[in-house]
C-alpha cells in the first residue's frame, strides 16, 4: 500500500518517518520530497507498507509531529499532468 504523508514538519527525517509508520507493520519504503532546485524539503512525502497500512492510516491521521497534525491518506496514482512547457 503506498500512503501519502502531508503536512510534515520540514525538519522531518526519512528515518522518523519510517519509525512512526513501523509501529503498525511493515514499512518497505519512504521517500520525502525535496524541492528539485533547493534541495530542501517540501512537507509531504510517501510511505509503502507491504503490512498494517490500514491501520497506520487510521492511526497516524492527525497524528502532531514537531507542533505539526499529519494529513494521512491513501496515496493516488500520479495523473499525467502532459507536456508543461507546451503551449
Amino acid at each position: 500500500m503506498n500512503i501519502f504523508v502531508g503536512n510534515l514538519p520540514f525538519s522531518a527525517t526519512e528515518d522518523q518517518v519510517r519509525d512512526l509508520f513501523a509501529e503498525y507493520g511493515q514499512v518497505d519504503r519512504t521517500n520525502l520530497i525535496t524541492d528539485r532546485e533547493t534541495g530542501r524539503a517540501r512537507g509531504f512525502g510517501f510511505v509503502e507498507m507491504s503490512s498494517g497500512g490500514e491501520q497506520a492510516i487510521e492511526a497516524l491521521n492527525n497524528y502532531e509531529m514537531d507542533g505539526r497534525n499529519l494529513n494521512i491518506n491513501e496515496a493516488r496514482p500520479r495523473e499525467d499532468r502532459g507536456n508543461r512547457n507546451s503551449y
